[in-house]
């Protein structure tokens, strides 16, 4: 009966963050059912990642000494690991317990370390760069600026977010989980409120229309200092 009890209060109120993303794997929300951990076609789609590896590897091997790295949300790790040999150290985060456990078994470098974390409660690792690539568009504005608080402490900030094309209304609130602000015809903009992230450079790296999604994906560069 307790816990019928507890279930009902439990729909009554948005699922924490952490067992939203649980929910997500063990449901395969994002697709491909046959992998027990699928991080959705944005971590998988040739037209999406290759860009995307290219621009940060570039990025990457521009430093003279190899910089360390902090990747916010790793999710199932298949855009990462083609970064690691690029970075002096690089710490992938993620909020599923079992994922990690599973990247830690799959990928193993000495200069890769994996870590569970939520990144809107936690502290953060120290590094040079963060990388965050689709995981904010997930989150609350409550934790987004959790996140924005924290980043302050890095270098370097490279973001990717899924936005509408053309101009749309920023930051419009969400409950934490699968879904995104696109759907609200929104995306976040962290230099706008209510975050007002401030840098001191801002550079788009990449720009991706998606064949079979809606919106853009935009990896955006901050210097932060």
């Amino acid at each position: 009966m307790m816990d019928q009890e507890n279930e009902t209060k439990r729909k009554k109120k948005p699922w924490p963050t952490k067992d939203a993303m649980k929910q997500v794997y063990e449901m395969k929300l994002w697709g491909d059912h046959n992998s027990e951990f699928y991080s959705g076609i944005g971590s998988h789609h040739p037209e999406i990642i290759q860009p995307y590896i290219e621009v940060i590897t570039s990025f990457l091997k521009s430093f003279k000494n190899p910089i360390t790295v902090c990747d916010l949300g790793c999710g199932d790790f298949n855009v990462g690991k083609a970064l690691v040999k690029h970075t002096k150290k690089y710490i992938a985060i993620d909020i599923v317990d079992d994922l990690i456990k599973r990247n830690k078994e799959t990928f193993k470098e000495e200069n890769l370390a994996f870590d569970c974390l939520d990144i809107a409660t936690d502290d953060l690792p120290s590094g040079d760069c963060v990388l965050l690539r689709q995981v904010l568009q997930h989150l609350s504005n409550t934790e987004v600026q959790n996140i924005v608080t924290k980043l302050a402490d890095f270098k370097y900030v490279i973001l990717t977010e899924h936005v509408p094309e053309g101009t749309f209304t920023p930051n419009k609130d969400i409950i934490s989980g699968q879904g995104i602000r696109l759907k609200k015809q929104s995306g976040l903009n962290l230099l706008v409120s209510p975050f007002n992230f401030k840098v001191k450079e801002e550079k788009q790296l990449l720009s991706i229309t998606p064949k079979d999604s809606k919106g853009v994906i935009v990896t955006t560069f901050y210097q932060v200092f």
